[in-house]
């Protein structure tokens, strides 16, 4: 009669230890071929330098990973730890790091040279919406035909518009002119 119970963990053991998973970052155990490692165990105590066959028979008695941290201290520094844990861990740390941030968008208003009253406050209240938003704003004008002529409309529309804004935003980058289109950029008030 064939006992599997033993055989099993020891074939899971074995491919768990010597399979290397593509993406890993780290070597570890058999990968590490340094002669001599600086050992931390799995509690964060220095065990000091000991060679490698050392540290593999320490890191497989405590039935645990030898995973190399610092490849290029001299002597390389190896620590003793669940590899697969490890990795669970940095990936939950990166995840809640993504979450947490905040991603600035650049939200664009259009405006034109010959813009009325009415639709310039509607443009300036969308623009006040972005920044309270955390958003960066793109005031852009286009110029048709004749107008290129007179780009200077176009400035003073873009200095009223930058001056409606105060209150919410800065102006990051002052009016160009580039081709036929004047740009503006507007970052939201840094708060205190």
């Amino acid at each position: 009669m064939f006992v599997w119970d033993g055989i099993l963990p020891s074939l899971f053991q074995f491919f768990r230890r010597c399979c290397s998973i593509s993406t890993q970052e780290h070597q570890i155990n058999e990968e590490i071929n340094d002669k001599e490692v600086r050992l931390i165990d799995a509690d964060g105590t220095q065990l000091g330098v000991v060679p490698l066959q050392r540290a593999l028979e320490t890191a497989a008695q405590r039935d645990l990973d030898l995973v190399k941290i610092a490849p290029k201290a001299v002597p390389p520094v190896c620590r003793v730890m669940d590899y697969g844990k490890f990795c669970f861990e940095q990936a939950k740390k990166e995840k809640e790091a993504r979450k947490n941030q905040k991603v600035v968008e650049i939200k664009e208003v259009r405006l034109s040279a010959k813009i009325d009253t009415h639709d310039f406050e509607t443009k300036v209240k969308a623009a006040q919406k972005f920044l309270a938003n955390g958003d960066k704003v793109k005031a852009s004008i286009r110029f048709r035909g004749r107008e290129l002529a007179h780009t200077n409309i176009g400035l003073d529309v873009m200095k009223r518009f930058g001056e409606a804004c105060a209150p919410l935003g800065v102006i990051e980058k002052a009016p160009k002119l580039e081709g036929r289109q004047m740009l503006m950029f507007l970052a939201p008030e840094k708060k205190k």
